[in-house]
Formats: structure tokens, sequence, C-alpha cells
């Protein structure tokens, strides 16, 4: 049998209002009665019904997360911890694969599940600003990732250009000066891969560094064959490089097995740098150090936007709004000053 907030205030001694207002958190209730309460619901197992909540506020209780890849570890962390974000307010997490396809992309942005969410968390990869200019959905939408827009919208990313010239900066430290970027591409210039190489080669230059372009290896995607693919065309060109920066952790582990194989040894004949600070970076042969975005203030930052818009709040939306990030050092870069 079901427990309900009458078996509660019941147990508890105090008045239904007084339960609701201890369960739906709001502030005005005092400490003691809130422990009365609290101790009444755990002996009683009593769990609050949650549908019930979110049909009383005209929402379903649901937020959907759309990313390119569920298979690359980065966006499967990131689902977590927006799943984890999501969990402190009471609502529940729908996952959407896009594939990275813009016309994927395109049709979650547009509200094709519409009936079914209170808000969208799109991470797009191909989605252009005009796909979103004519958007008629009214479900809140709060954009993820590095790729700059410029529309009414919340953003939230790192600083790709800082990101990199961290990275840069470290590898330079390390008495590195034929430093490579893996994972260039010729689209548009406010796509992150090539903010990431913005980053690269301003920290070169600053360094008085030479950035020569054999020392941009171009992929056709950001996985961990992508980066075997890229390193290897590069040493076949007779390109030796004494570090590597990579754009992400995929990409670096395959370039560091393309390494090993060709006898050279990271980090002593080449350093490695990654990004996305992946589980499994920690737990190669050699562990990659790497940059890590706050996944965590990334996951939380999207769930309050969508709960500000949620709410009605009458600040304007299109945002842009910055997560921390920080070098994580580990053996792949542990090698000569």
């Amino acid at each position: 049998m079901r427990v309900s907030l009458k078996d509660v205030a019941e147990r508890a001694g105090v008045s239904i209002k007084t339960v609701s207002n201890v369960v739906n958190k709001y502030q005005h209730v005092t400490p003691a009665m809130r422990a009365r309460v609290q101790e009444a619901i755990d002996e009683l197992g009593y769990r609050p019904n949650l549908t019930a909540r979110h049909l009383r506020k005209g929402r379903t209780g649901i937020i959907a997360l759309a990313v390119p890849e569920l298979g690359n570890p980065y966006f499967a962390e990131l689902a977590g911890a927006v799943i984890d974000a999501a969990a402190e307010h009471d609502f529940t997490v729908l996952l959407d694969h896009t594939r990275g396809d813009r016309e994927q992309e395109v049709l979650v942005s547009q509200g094709f599940r519409a009936r079914v969410i209170d808000g969208l968390i799109l991470s797009p990869l191909e989605l252009e600003a005009a796909d979103l200019l004519g958007r008629e959905d009214d479900v809140p939408l709060v954009l993820l990732g590095e790729r700059q827009y410029d529309l009414p919208y919340d953003h939230i990313a790192i600083d790709n250009v800082a990101a990199a010239r961290t990275a840069v900066r470290h590898l330079i430290s390390r008495g590195r000066t034929r430093i490579a970027y893996l994972g260039a591409r010729t689209d548009s210039a406010n796509r992150p891969a090539n903010l990431r190489l913005q980053g690269w080669r301003e920290e070169l230059t600053q360094a008085g560094i030479a950035a020569p372009d054999n020392l941009v290896g171009p992929v056709g995607g950001w996985n961990r064959w992508d980066g075997a693919k890229a390193m290897a065309r590069m040493l076949d060109a007779g390109v030796r490089p004494d570090a590597v920066f990579a754009y992400n952790d995929l990409v670096a582990i395959g370039a560091m097995r393309v390494l090993h194989e060709r006898g050279l040894r990271v980090p002593w004949d080449v350093a490695v740098v990654g990004f996305d600070d992946i589980a499994e970076g920690q737990f190669g042969a050699v562990t990659l150090t790497t940059v890590s975005p706050d996944k965590q203030a990334i996951a939380r930052l999207a769930v309050a936007s969508l709960l500000r818009s949620l709410e009605g709040s009458a600040e304007p939306e299109g945002r842009e709004l910055a997560a921390e990030f920080r070098l994580v050092e580990r053996e792949s870069t542990l090698g000569r000053r």
C-alpha cells in the first residue's frame, strides 16, 4: 500500500501542508520541524509522486540531452553528470544520439519530442546558427560545446583557445620544440578543432617556436583510429615531432599506439597531451596528460539554465556561460625538460 502525505503527517503530528513544504524543500520550515517530518518520512518509506508534482506545474518532469556519440567516453561521462544534476531537481533525462548528423541535429532542435520533454540540452557538431534562427518550438534550449553561436539561447563551453595554449605551454616547459597538432579540420574557423589549432599556433608563436603546416595533422573524425591514421601519415611523410597535442584523448591514444609501433617512446621521444580527461587515459601503459574540462560544472550550468527558462526568468537568454578547465599532468609528458 502506497504511503501518502496524510500518513506522514499523522506520524509526525503535523499538517499535510507542513509535510508538503518539507518534501518540496521550501525554505520557511524550521530545522526542528524539518527533522521531525524527515524522520517520519524515513520510518514510513514515503516516496513523493514526482509525476503528479510535475503535472501540477504543467510539466512532464523529463529533459532531453542530445549528444553526437554515446560511444565516445567524453559524452558518456558528460551524460552521467547531466543525469546527476537533473536528479537533484527531480528531473529525468532522456538521452538522444544524433551521430553528429546535421539533419538529425536540426530535427532534435526543432522539437520532434516537444510533447515529451520540458527542455533540451543539445551538443551539436554540424548544426549551423541559421538552422536555429527560425526555430518555432518553445521548449527551452541550451547549447553545449565549443562551436560559437550568436543566438538567443544560453551556450555553455570552455575557452578552447586558452585551453589549447595551456596544453602547448606545458609541452614547451618540458623542453619540446617540434610540437604537432593532431585534429585539424577544414571546416569553419569557429569549430572547436580549429579553435584548438588557433591556440596551438598562438602559443608557439608567442614562444618564438615555428608552427609549420607539416606539423598539423588533419583528421576525418575524432576517434582512436583517426588519431592513429593522422600520426602514421605524419611519420610516413618524414615529419618527426618531439611532442603531440591532440584534439581529444581518443585521438591522442590512437597516436600513442602508432608511436609505440614505430619504436618511439612516450614520453622520452615524443610527449603527448590529450583533451577531455576521459577515464581511459588513466589506464594505458603510459597514462595520458590531458586538458580536463569541468564536466560536472557544465552539467550543472546546463540544467540550471533550463530550470531558469522553465521558471520564467525575466533575464534575457543567449548568455555565454564559461566552465573551467585544468591541465592534468600524467606520465605521457613526464620526460625530459
